[in-house]
């Protein structure tokens, strides 16, 4: 049975970042303001995607390279090698994706992983912390434009006004400095995978 490559998912991840980065810049060069701060806000609700399905990547794959993990947390055994349409099943339960916030990612990530995993030791890095919740806040504020996600997305930002999402990033390379580091993320994603 093939084992997941979750150093495919990385690099993956890292090349649609950049493409995100670089339609967003070429778009919003000769748009207007209010154009610009829809295409960056367009911007982060992919990142996002492409966040959210590196880590879907990333755990499914950390079952599937070694469900032992799987069945130390769960105290049922498993296989040794399970498929990887199996895996996600077991992340999704059969449905789409989805956490709440950084903590619920971890804690999603623990409950699967167990608290000693390299995984979840990325991901709970306080160099990514900041990061993360802006990038969920940002998506959050984006998608849904409420007064509780302008309120999260102030929160993350440390900002006492906010307009919206897009004329938050379009300034100033926000949104190149928030994608670097989830690169930087994937890259130690990347490192710490099994061959």
């Amino acid at each position: 049975m093939r084992k997941t490559s979750l150093r495919d998912a990385a690099t993956a991840f890292q090349t649609a970042v950049d493409d995100i980065v670089q339609f967003a810049e070429r778009l919003s060069t000769n748009a207007s303001q209010q154009d610009a701060s829809w295409i960056y806000e367009h911007a982060v609700i992919r990142l996002f995607r492409e966040f959210e399905s590196l880590m879907l990547h990333a755990i499914s794959g950390a079952i599937n390279n070694d469900s032992s993990v799987l069945s130390s947390t769960l105290g049922i055994s498993f296989p040794k090698h399970l498929a990887q349409p199996v895996c996600e099943f077991v992340v999704t339960g059969g449905g789409y994706f989805d956490f709440r916030g950084r903590d619920g990612l971890i804690k999603d990530m623990k409950g699967l992983l167990g608290d000693a995993h390299w995984l979840v030791a990325v991901v709970k890095k306080s160099t990514y912390k900041d990061a993360l919740n802006q990038l969920i806040s940002l998506r959050n504020f984006a998608a849904h434009d409420s007064k509780q996600s302008r309120n999260r997305a102030k929160e993350s930002l440390n900002l006492e006004r906010l307009s919206s999402a897009g004329a938050w990033l379009k300034r100033q390379d926000r949104l190149s400095t928030l994608s670097d580091r989830l690169k930087a993320l994937a890259a130690e994603v990347h490192a710490f995978a099994p061959r």
